[in-house]
C-alpha cells in the first residue's frame, strides 16, 4: 500500500457529464459509454420517474451492477491529446508476470462494488487517488486465461499527475495515445503457449506501445473500447499456427 487505508475515501466518486467536456473526443467517448451503462440495468421508462441527476444514475448503474472477480481501471487523461494508462506487471508474479495490463486486481469483501475494487487497486499498483477520478461507466465483462470475470471501469484522470508504480506488483507505468489507437493497425503477436503437454504457437493481434506489446485481455478490453467509443470494428482471435 502506498497510501494508509485511512487517506483513501470512496465517498466523493464523481461522474464525468458529457456535456462539461471541452474536447470532442473524450465527450464522444463519455456520451456513448455511459449509454452503455444506463442502459445496461436501467430500462428507459424508469428516466421519467426517476428524480435522480444524471451523476446519481450513472453511478447507481454501477453500484448495481454484479461484482465481478476482479476489476480494472481504463484510466485516460482528460486533455487534448487523451492517453491511456498501463501498466507492466513485476517479472515474479505468480499470474500475467511480466504482461501488459491496466491498474486493477481482485475483489475484496470490504470493497462492496466493482468501482472500488477498481479505484483500490489502482491507487496500491500506482498511487492514483481515488479523487482525481472521474467516472465514465463501464464496459462489458471480459474473461481472463484463468478463468476470473474482469470488469473494466472507464475513467478520466487529469493529466500530469505523479503515479509511482508500487514495486511488489507493478515494474513499469506508460501511456498509449489514445487517438493512435484508434487508427493504428494491429500486428499480429506470437505467443507460445502449452496446450494438452504440447506446445503450440497462437497467433493474436497485438498493439506495439513504447516498446511494450499490448494483447491478452488488455487488448480484447481496448478492442472493445475502441468499438463502443469510435466505432472501430477489430476482429480479436487466438488462432494456433502449429503444435509441437
Amino acid at each position: 500500500m502506498l497510501f494508509p487505508p485511512e487517506a483513501v475515501s470512496f465517498d466523493k466518486l464523481s461522474v464525468a457529464v458529457p456535456t462539461f467536456i471541452r474536447h470532442p473526443t473524450l465527450r464522444q467517448l463519455a456520451e456513448r459509454v455511459q449509454h452503455e451503462t444506463l442502459n445496461a440495468l436501467t430500462s428507459p421508462a424508469m428516466y421519467k420517474t426517476h428524480n435522480a441527476s444524471y451523476s446519481s444514475r450513472v453511478l447507481d448503474s454501477l453500484y448495481q451492477t454484479p461484482i465481478a472477480d476482479a476489476s480494472i481501471l481504463v484510466a485516460i487523461t482528460h486533455e487534448r491529446r487523451p492517453k491511456l494508462l498501463l501498466t507492466r506487471r513485476a517479472a515474479h508474479m505468480n499470474s500475467h508476470a511480466g504482461e501488459v495490463s491496466c491498474a486493477g486486481g481482485k475483489y475484496e469483501i470490504g470493497d462492496g462494488n466493482n468501482v472500488v475494487t477498481a479505484l483500490r487497486e489502482a491507487c496500491e499498483e500506482t498511487a492514483l487517488p481515488p479523487n482525481k477520478v472521474q467516472l465514465l461507466g463501464q464496459l462489458p465483462i471480459q474473461t481472463s486465461k484463468s478463468g476470473m470475470s474482469v470488469r473494466p471501469i472507464v475513467a478520466l484522470i487529469a493529466p500530469g499527475l505523479v503515479l509511482v508504480p508500487e514495486a511488489g506488483e507493478i515494474s513499469r507505468i506508460f501511456w498509449a495515445d489514445l487517438e493512435s489507437l484508434v487508427t493504428q493497425p494491429t500486428v499480429e503477436y506470437e505467443i507460445e503457449y502449452k496446450m494438452q503437454e504440447q506446445m503450440a504457437t497462437i497467433l493474436t493481434p497485438s498493439w506495439q506501445v513504447d516498446g511494450e506489446t499490448v494483447w491478452g485481455l488488455t487488448g480484447r478490453v481496448i478492442a472493445n473500447l475502441l468499438e463502443t467509443g469510435f466505432d472501430r470494428q477489430l476482429e480479436w482471435y487466438y488462432r494456433v499456427e502449429n503444435k509441437r
